[in-house]
Parts: C-alpha cells; sequence; structure tokens
C-alpha cells in the first residue's frame, strides 16, 4: 500500500454515529432561538394590549410618531388625542399609534423638549 491509500483509509474510517451530532446541535439551535422569539413576541403583544385596556381619559401618552398628548376618548380602534392646551388642538390617531402612557416615575413628560 502507498501513503495515499492509507491516508484515504485514514479519514474514512471515522467512528459511526458522530455525523448526525452537528447537523442535530444546529437543529436544536435554531428550535430553541424559534421557541425563544416566539414567545418574547406574545409576551409583548399581550403587553401593548393590556396598555390599550388600561388606557383611559386624561392618560399622557406618546404616539409612535413622538407626539406627546392627553386623551380625550377612547373608541373600539380611535384615540382622539388633545395636543395643544392653548389652542385645544386634538387629533384622532388608531390605538396602534400609541407607543406608551407616559407615567411621572417616566422622567419623560415632553416639558424637556419645550424650554430648551
Amino acid at each position: 500500500m502507498n501513503v495515499t491509500t492509507i491516508m484515504m483509509l485514514a479519514q474514512q474510517s471515522k467512528p459511526p454515529g458522530t455525523a448526525w451530532f452537528l447537523p442535530a446541535l444546529m437543529l436544536a439551535m435554531v428550535a430553541f432561538f424559534l421557541l425563544t422569539s416566539r414567545s418574547q413576541r406574545k409576551r409583548e403583544k399581550q403587553k401593548r394590549i393590556d396598555m390599550y385596556d388600561r388606557m383611559g381619559k386624561n392618560d399622557r401618552v406618546v404616539t409612535i410618531g413622538g407626539i406627546y398628548g392627553t386623551v380625550i376618548t377612547v373608541k373600539n380602534d380611535e384615540v382622539v388625542l388633545k395636543v395643544d392646551e392653548s389652542t385645544n388642538t386634538k387629533m384622532t390617531f388608531l390605538k396602534s399609534a400609541i407607543q406608551r402612557i407616559v407615567t411621572d416615575d417616566d422622567g419623560d413628560t415632553g416639558t424637556e423638549l419645550a424650554r430648551k
């Protein structure tokens, strides 16, 4: 036997059963990623639904466009916000356009921008 034949035989004599390990590991990682991302999306969706349910009159909110306003009315899928106190300007948004409810402990009331 020559050297190349011996090397080829040595490469082919891997122990059986190890060929499945790497694909199985990759499949397990993909499955773990999909399951964790799905549960995260479900939690975020439920959190958003809870926020919409507790949103009520006189709550201070921020829209996804960055508009601060005070809730005047909440109907089905619409929210009417007062966005300017001096001119009593009101705007109607979809509930899905509300990003968050501003609370006192947020430290973000929108007045910092008005002072600058």
